[in-house]
């Protein structure tokens, strides 16, 4: 009998996505349009690609374990020092890392009913306690967000901006706010994943050396590197340097820290795919239109497209696309489940998507 430690032996078994490639294996074909992981079908750099591609015939190293020369550059890149920065295995490999840093059995954590479900997996495998509250107006609630960490004396307070599955965003001034109001000892989770895309007013300047707040970024979406698995941390220098204590020195792969020290310095390229997101934006929006759907606004590269109808009219939908080789998510939980949510994509694929959202719905009527 296998014979699992306490927490994860109390856990279900369960993963937070089915991912696009497991479903191909379910129907027995390829998508002819992939536009539900929010990843980048404009592709990286080509400058990047070709640093990657050179540096195959060096695999045989391991990464270098502090990720030096990429530190460096986002240094210099943000005009911060680099004791301030953390290069990990994306996002989501920095949240586990987080959350095993931080939080012990039985102590609390806040997040939004419906947000980035990755993040909960975390929580849950590290024995923390999650408390969850409603979006207000299609957008995470930071006023109810702090009430429920005072109240049951968070660790750590999550917040995505933008957000993900909405596409939505707060001012600045909404997000450095809460640091001021958040209980002691408490730390707040900013998730930048697609900052990039956001307008400047929604990017908060918080000094580096905050303790208060933790950022995190990543090449997966704007710089196009999904499958490279990279992202980073800024926080005060003491909690970054608390993660060596805990994270896989060796988790970055060589290739992917090449890939996004080059990328990282073709903002060039950045600037047409931000272009050509906003444009994709345009025209998601159109087709839902024609389609009877209004497109919510948005500052991500995804667009959620309210169907007028409820959750299981949302679900149906995401599984008729199925059907017709066209792969989509959607929102959780009531109310954002009335919502699908449709990636940014060049136009070959939109065009597919537009040719077959009308035979998806009226297979459902």
């Amino acid at each position: 009998m296998t014979r699992f430690a306490p927490i994860p032996a109390s856990l279900p078994q369960t993963v937070p996505f089915t991912g696009p490639e497991e479903l191909e294996r379910r129907m027995g074909r390829p998508f002819d349009a992939r536009l539900g992981a929010n990843e980048s079908a404009f592709g990286p750099s080509p400058l990047a690609a070709r640093a990657m591609r050179e540096a195959v015939a060096e695999i045989w190293k391991y990464g270098d374990a502090p990720s030096h020369d990429l530190r460096q550059a986002l240094s210099t890149h943000l005009g911060i020092d680099a004791a301030h920065l953390l290069v990990g295995e994306g996002i989501d490999g920095l949240l586990g890392n987080l959350v095993r840093l931080i939080v012990g059995p039985g102590d609390a954590v806040v997040t939004s009913e419906g947000a980035y479900p990755t993040f909960n997996y975390h929580v849950a495998g590290f024995g923390g306690v999650l408390h969850k509250v409603p979006y207000r107006d299609d957008a995470e609630d930071p006023e109810a967000l702090l009430d429920r960490a005072r109240q049951v004396g968070a660790k750590l307070v999550y917040l995505a901006n933008p957000d993900n599955p909405m596409g939505s965003w707060h001012d600045a001034s909404v997000v450095t706010a809460m640091l001021d109001r958040l209980p002691p000892d408490c730390l707040l989770i900013l998730d930048e994943a697609y900052v990039e895309f956001a307008p400047q007013s929604a990017v908060p300047r918080i000094a580096a050396e905050d303790p208060r707040v933790i950022r995190m970024r990543t090449f997966s979406k704007a710089y196009g590197l999904a499958g490279a698995r990279i992202g980073y941390a800024i926080g005060d220098r003491d909690l970054i340097a608390g993660f060596d204590r805990i994270r896989n020195h060796f988790g970055v792969n060589r290739i992917a820290q090449i890939g996004a020290l080059v990328a990282l310095l073709d903002q060039g390229w950045l600037a047409h795919v931000v272009a050509s997101v906003a444009a994709a934006r345009d025209r998601i929006a159109q087709i839902g239109a024609d389609n009877g759907m209004r497109a919510l606004p948005s500052a991500t590269n995804f667009v959620a497209l309210d169907t007028g109808r409820d959750g299981a009219f949302s679900r149906a939908l995401v599984g008729a696309l199925q059907e017709r080789g066209v792969f989509i998510r959607m929102p959780g939980v009531a109310p954002l489940d009335r919502c699908i949510r449709i990636s940014c994509a060049p136009e070959t694929e939109l065009a597919i998507f537009e040719e077959r959202l009308p035979q998806a719905i009226a297979s459902l009527e």
